[in-house]
Parts: C-alpha cells; structure tokens; sequence
C-alpha cells in the first residue's frame, strides 16, 4: 500500500483522516504540531498518543526527509548551500544565506525548469518535475534541523519556476504560514517569476501578503525574448499590466530582478527604457544583480553596473545592487545541481 505523505496535508485534511481512522479530531492537531512545530521524523516521538496509534499512523503515513548530499560552508558571509537529495533520488538546491534582519531561505519550487531563460543555470540540465508541497516545506525543516538556525524569511527564487508549480506552491504557502505549524507570515516570503500572466492575475486574487518579484532583465519585447523565451508568450506590457493589477489587488510593492549583462542590456538607453516602463508602477523596486557566468553560456558580468543603478535613481527609480552571498561557494541558483547529476 502506498504511504500517504502527511507533511503535504493541511490541519483539516489530516482532520478527516484521523476521523476516518476511528480517533478524536483533536489527535490530528497534536500529530500536526509534532510534525511542523517540533519537526519529529517518527511517530513514535509523538509522546501523547499511545503506542498503538503510533504503529497505525507508521502503517497509513510516511515522514519523509531529504538527505543532504553536499553542504557548502563559504568562508566570507554564513551562507550555506545544500544540496538535497528526495525520497525518489532527484537532486535540488536551497540556500540560507545571513542578514541583519535574520536568516533567509531560498528555496527550490521543481526539479530542473522548463523555462529557458539563457542566462540561467537551472535550466540546463532540464526539467524533471514539480515539488510536492512537503519537499518545499522539507527545505527549510531539514536546514533548520542541520544548522541550528532559524528561517524567519523565505524566497522563492531556487530552481523552477513557481508559478509553473502554481497548486503545490499556494498549497505550501498556506501550510507554512498555518499558526499550528511554522507559523511564518506571508509577508516575509518572496516569490519569484519570469512572468507567468494568467497565474500572476491568479495570485493577486488570493491577496496573500507576498512580496511578487518579477524577473524582467530588459524593458522591450525584443530584447526580453532574446534572453527569455516567455517573453515570446507573454509580451512585456502585459507582464507589466499583470504586476500593476498585483499592486492594486494587494497593495503590495512590486520588486523587478535585473540581471546586467556586458554588451546585452547594460547601456544608458535600456537605462532610460526601463525609467520609462517602470515610472507608471512606482513605488517599486529595482534589484539589479550582475548576472551570473555559467560555462553552458558566453554572458559576461556588466562592468556598469554603479552607473546603470545611477541612471535609474536619477530617473526617479527605486533601485539598489543585489549583495552577492556566497560567491566562493557558487551559491547562485543551478550551479551545483548541474554538477552534480
């Protein structure tokens, strides 16, 4: 028989189960505590239910782990990157990286990615297939477990595209934001996107609380799709409109990501066509990251990027340097995967 995998069952489905087992609704809100609060790995360290039960939620349920195949420690700044192992031997990466407001956690949200984005490592090797909302939240549990630290804010911005894993990913938001288990408010996660329309409109409806952070990379149709095939799909006014209907719906700042590339959309006049597509949408935010050089690619690191975030301030954007974490470790997103399957 095959195991239900109880992390990825919220209070009131694993309610119906324990009723459907002939217990006390209130066991499941003590199974549930003891797996999310408390992190336990087997039944039989739940010490208020009898042995008895213990043995036929063993015979029902599964705990599952993840197992860490390799742990880069980098020498500069606390960041540690793990490669993890799931239960059917597939491989992603999570990073926990250190910040004055505490430790942050990105995470992986598939197995490889579908998107293509020709700068990105995480793409190369492949998509393979979605998380289940347990591996997602086995992320932070397993690294909260290996390092002793404590994840007080989450990024979505690991391997996969998350709104491609739309129901798993809204299920695990809600999961880790239940007061009964990590109890994290939405408001300290990020999720990132390469620009996903009809799922991004979707998302605004829910009003969750997160922070949407918009991976652009360059502000015109022709640009955008030499470098992201979903631009092809979905052109950039209506990712654009999409980010503004999040912002009315929500309230929420919008964050746009944008990797600068040498040659490619580093330049005074992207400068200016991104002054010019983002002004509508202010109050937001430029994060602008030097893009990461991956051997499957020819891109090279932007020696402008402190005069393209000038050309940005000076044009009445919000726009900051992203700080680089763990650089000697290779701690951006697909690296080490790539390397290792």
């Amino acid at each position: 028989m095959t195991k239900t995998d109880i992390l990825s069952l919220n209070l009131a489905e694993l309610e119906e189960e324990i009723i459907a087992m002939g217990e006390k609704k209130f066991r499941a809100k003590q199974i549930y505590e003891w797996i999310h609060k408390k992190k336990v790995t087997e039944f039989s360290a739940c010490t208020n239910i009898s042995a008895q039960f213990s043995e036929r939620l063993s015979e029902k349920f599964c705990i599952n782990r993840l197992k860490v195949k390799k742990r880069l420690v980098s020498s500069i700044d606390n960041t540690v990157k793990y490669l993890y192992e799931l239960p059917d031997g597939e491989r992603v990466e999570t990073v926990l990286m250190s910040y004055n407001h505490g430790d942050s956690l990105c995470i992986s949200t598939q197995v490889g990615c579908k998107m293509g984005c020709s700068f990105c490592a995480s793409t190369k090797a492949g998509f393979v297939r979605n998380l289940t909302p347990a591996e997602m939240l086995l992320q932070i549990y397993e690294t909260e477990r290996d390092s002793g630290r404590t994840v007080e804010s989450l990024v979505l911005m690991g391997i996969g595209e998350p709104l491609d894993n739309y129901d798993n990913v809204i299920k695990f938001l809600r999961l880790l934001s239940s007061p009964e288990g990590k109890n994290l408010s939405l408001r300290h996660v990020s999720l990132s996107t390469c620009g996903l329309v009809d799922k991004i409109n979707k998302l605004a409806e829910l009003k969750l609380g997160l922070t949407l952070s918009l991976s652009l990379h360059a502000p015109t149709d022709e640009k955008r799709s030499a470098i992201m095939p979903i631009n092809k799909k979905y052109g950039v006014k209506e990712v654009i409109d999409a980010c503004k209907n999040y912002f009315d719906k929500t309230g929420r700042r919008i964050s746009f990501e944008f990797s600068l590339i040498a040659g490619v959309n580093d330049n005074r006049e992207t400068a200016m066509e991104l002054i010019k597509l983002l002004k509508p949408l202010s109050p937001c935010h430029v994060n602008l990251i030097p893009v990461n050089e991956i051997k499957e690619g020819d891109f090279k690191k932007s020696p402008n990027v402190k005069s393209f975030q000038k050309f940005l301030t000076d044009g009445g954007l919000n726009a900051t340097v992203r700080r680089t974490l763990g650089a000697d470790i290779s701690a951006a997103c697909g690296q080490l995967r790539r390397d290792n399957i």
